[in-house]
């Protein structure tokens, strides 16, 4: 569990929970889901001697649980933000797009406190950390400034963990597209329907997550314009920051939704298309069989006619019998050949 103090113009790591909050700034304490569970009773005295109000129950539950949903609650002294961020994305070249997986990251936002739980080697953890330390560092660097307050800080963490969704589109419309080719290929393997059902159960999986997302921040942003409105011009300003950054995470949302959904009807297409090749190449070849059938139909009848075992049958004892009837024949089959060609029944074109 790591504690830092995060004001104006410093970010500091602190050497463990404080006694009291620092007067300027807030406070941002860092800790892993299994850390947390271990030091429950210290965190929420922690808090209470902060806040004047501890943890309930059910959301320390929802933050030790790991295979929470993202949802939103708020209380009347803090808000509540589970937030699945991606766990594990594929790299390229990567067969299988059911590797995309996701773990929850929880964020609980008081006026001068920001508490967030990650899951075990979380890179968003260690990105912010390095990141504000650089700020901290050079202030001055590209105009970047260290995040106002907790909801502030929150909101960027939130707005990084979608920007990881969007860099994924590209990975996910690639190897999708490849599970397509390779389903129509004519030497297709027999794994690639059930590659292509892992793409589907990954989509719809992915879709789900989305719409929780998008909730999340939908009541997020009602719980925000729910808030006192603040005293001054700077604070009303940081608030409308606010708003703009909730306005931006959703959009990014709802463009990765968007983008998942016509994944989605892609691949369904790609399954109908499939079963409609499959269906016109039965159909050519049992329209090439019922041809094959009818050339030879007649033919069958006349080696059955002369192969009666009679003796007064036509040309059965002349020395050119066999080759008039071969002949008939080859002229029956000839023109039976001709004229299924003319109605194209036969050939490559259809």
């Amino acid at each position: 569990m790591q504690v830092f103090h995060v004001a104006a113009d410093q970010f500091a790591e602190l050497g463990g929970l404080p006694d009291a909050l620092p007067p300027a700034g807030y406070v941002w304490v860092v800790s892993a889901r299994h850390e947390l569970q271990d030091q429950v009773a210290d965190m929420q005295a922690a808090l209470q001697r902060w806040t004047g109000a501890a943890l309930f129950e059910p959301h320390v539950g929802d933050l030790l649980n790991n295979q929470l949903p993202s949802h939103f609650d708020t209380t009347s002294w803090y808000d509540l933000l589970v937030f699945r961020r991606l766990a594990a994305a594929p790299v390229e070249g990567q067969p299988r797009l059911a590797a995309v997986d996701t773990s929850p990251v929880g964020f609980v936002v008081f006026d001068r406190l920001l508490v967030t739980v990650h899951p075990t080697g979380c890179q968003v953890r260690e990105f912010f950390v390095t990141r504000l330390r650089s700020q901290a560092q050079a202030p001055d660097q590209r105009g970047a400034r260290l995040p106002a307050s907790p909801a502030d800080l929150m909101l960027r963490m939130v707005n990084h963990m979608v920007d990881s969704y969007l860099e994924l589109r590209r990975l996910l419309t690639r190897q999708l597209g490849a599970l397509q080719e390779a389903l129509f290929s004519p030497r297709s393997r027999a794994d690639t329907w059930e590659r292509l059902l892992d793409a589907r159960n990954m989509l719809h999986a992915l879709e789900d997550t989305c719409e929780d997302q998008r909730s999340a921040i939908v009541e997020w942003i009602d719980a925000l314009d729910e808030w006192p409105e603040p005293p001054g011009p700077a604070e009303q300003r940081e608030r409308e920051l606010l708003r703009v950054r909730s306005r931006d995470v959703l959009e990014h949302i709802e463009r990765v939704l968007a983008h998942v959904r016509r994944l989605e009807s892609s691949g369904e297409a790609a399954v109908q298309m499939y079963f409609a090749a499959q269906s016109n190449r039965t159909n050519a070849i049992m329209r090439t069989l019922t041809v094959l059938t009818a050339i030879f139909l007649p033919l069958n009848l006349v080696t059955g006619f002369f192969g009666m075992n009679f003796e007064a049958l036509p040309l059965i004892h002349s020395p050119r019998g066999f080759w008039a009837v071969f002949g008939v024949m080859l002229v029956l089959g000839i023109g039976a050949s001709i004229f299924f060609w003319r109605k194209r029944y036969i050939g490559t074109q259809h």
